[in-house]
């Protein structure tokens, strides 16, 4: 029987963050109502931990009725589930709210985060969507494209410069190289999906280099190959720079290969080292490196979690 729990999931429309709230709410059995914040003038100035209403700086997203549970990702989330409880429903707040956190009925967080409390739920990697039936599904649908490449195949997925890691030219151009090296040594298939951050002369870079030797690199032109290269990779190649990456890399079967970049972020560092450690992720020494390992995905066992302590 499908779950008749009212749901909305909020953030302020960053990829990233709405993936994670929407991740959780339908690993719960959830059928969310996805809002997007879009405060008003002049509170789309202010950091939204300094709204004094934050309500009326939403009110356009947050109109009754409320819902029986509200899931949300992010800063301007976190000010907006932090008014809303005690209003009859139930708050679930994603990330470290960097407030008070008795304002939530639950948190949940990466153990990177460094947060724990009695309302709070810890995870290894970051909240994500992608299940065993989704991998299944997405590569039946890439399969022929991505048979004619060599055997085994390593998919790279790219990032870009963010703040804390820097993936310019001077990066892109020895990352092409090292897996153009690898191509040849190793005798495996490469397969690339840059992303919205990446640098166009990267992938320009990445292109030149692995297209003369067999590789591919997706050209953001038609269907995103993400998910397919995701599901039918022997291994996995992604930059520091992305937690999300990672984590939705490691609920796959394949071994992830984590490739450095100049930078440093402590909360970066310490996901990084937890998943090192859970042997799920080996840092990338140029070359294919294969070994067993399990589906890493704490996910599912988030919202079970959820919804035992919210009772429904």
């Amino acid at each position: 029987m499908p779950d008749t729990t009212t749901s909305w999931v909020l953030s302020e429309g960053l990829a990233g963050l709405q993936t994670q709230a929407l991740g959780l709410a339908e690993a719960a059995g959830l059928t969310p109502d996805v809002r997007v914040l879009r405060p008003r003038a002049p509170w789309r100035y202010l950091p939204a931990k300094l709204w004094p209403k934050p309500l009326a700086a939403v009110s356009r997203t947050v109109t009754a009725p409320l819902p029986q549970i509200a899931i949300g990702c992010g800063g301007m989330a976190a000010a907006v589930l932090a008014a809303l409880r005690g209003r009859g429903g139930s708050v679930v707040q994603v990330q470290h709210p960097r407030m008070d956190t008795s304002r939530y009925d639950l948190i949940v967080v990466n153990r990177h985060d460094e947060l724990t409390g009695p309302n709070v739920i810890v995870t290894r990697n970051a909240l994500h969507r992608v299940t065993p039936e989704r991998l299944a599904a997405e590569g039946e649908k890439w399969r022929d494209h991505f048979a004619p490449y060599r055997r085994p195949l390593v998919a790279v997925l790219v990032g870009g410069s963010n703040g804390r890691h820097r993936l310019g030219q001077a990066e892109g151009a020895k990352l092409a190289a090292e897996l153009a090296e690898m191509m040849r040594r190793d005798n495996v298939g490469v397969v690339v999906t840059p992303s919205r951050r990446t640098d166009p002369a990267v992938t320009r870079m990445l292109h030149e280099a692995l297209t003369p030797l067999g590789g591919w690199v997706w050209d953001f032109t038609g269907e995103n190959p993400y998910f397919g290269m995701l599901a039918l990779a022997d291994a996995i190649i992604v930059t520091m720079d992305s937690v999300s990456m990672v984590s939705e890399a490691a609920a796959t079967a394949a071994p992830i290969l984590l490739y450095p970049l100049p930078g440093w972020s402590r909360r970066i560092n310490l996901f990084h080292q937890g998943m090192i450690a859970d042997g799920r992720v080996r840092l990338f020494q140029g070359r294919y490196e294969p070994w067993m390992v399990a589906p890493l995905d704490d996910t599912r066992t988030a919202a079970a979690e959820m919804r035992r302590r919210l009772g429904f």
